[in-house]
């Protein structure tokens, strides 16, 4: 078994998190884990994306153009910046929420994500559009948008390798105590999302 994951989104979102807690949970698993992250912009709202590559026989960190077997996207324009990276039948799993960029509020540019969503859905078999804002708003906690997507990609069968259990488990080693039990009713909140 091996599996290469792509997430991305923009500073502030928690990509990095969800790429340590997918990490955590393989090898509590005792999988192989190899995994590799840009974050320069991470603090002003940039670009920001983690590979990760899990299982047997994995020797680099970076997967190629074409072989990720998931995106998992927090924001719907980084979802089609990545998208060279999603292997024939892949899976993408995408807030349809946008960030703005700052040069497009600067520009007075009307952004909505929709032509994005719509973008990837042309463009790939298995799309899964989560509407994260409204999902994070029920949860109670805009911070929560990671673990939401997370479960998303988990009840979707693109983390197959995985199970609620052992997200759960890696939540509970990777995240501060105080916020566990929010952390974990957007986890299993998310799984009523994917099945819709």
């Amino acid at each position: 078994m091996q599996k290469n994951i792509i997430l991305t989104g923009v500073g502030g979102q928690g990509t990095v998190l969800a790429s340590k807690l997918i990490a955590a949970a393989s090898m509590n698993k005792g999988l192989p884990v190899m995994s590799a992250e840009t974050i320069g912009m991470a603090q002003k709202g940039g670009s920001v994306f983690s590979h990760l590559r899990v299982g047997e026989g994995v020797r680099s960190p970076m997967i190629r153009c074409g072989t990720a077997d998931l995106l998992l996207a927090f924001e719907p324009a980084e979802a089609v910046r990545m998208l060279p990276y999603l292997k024939k039948g892949g899976t993408v799993v995408v807030n349809s929420h946008p960030i703005m960029p700052v040069t497009a509020a600067l520009k007075g540019t009307d952004y909505n994500g929709t032509e994005m969503v719509e973008y990837l859905r042309e463009h790939t078999e298995h799309v899964l559009v989560i509407d994260g804002q409204k999902a994070a708003a029920v949860i109670g906690n805009p911070k929560t948008l990671n673990v939401i997507m997370l479960g998303a990609a988990l009840e979707s069968g693109a983390l197959d390798f995985l199970t609620e259990e052992d997200v759960l488990q890696a939540i509970r080693q990777k995240v501060k105590p105080a916020y566990v039990a929010l952390n974990e009713k957007a986890l299993r909140y998310a799984f009523s999302l994917a099945a819709e």
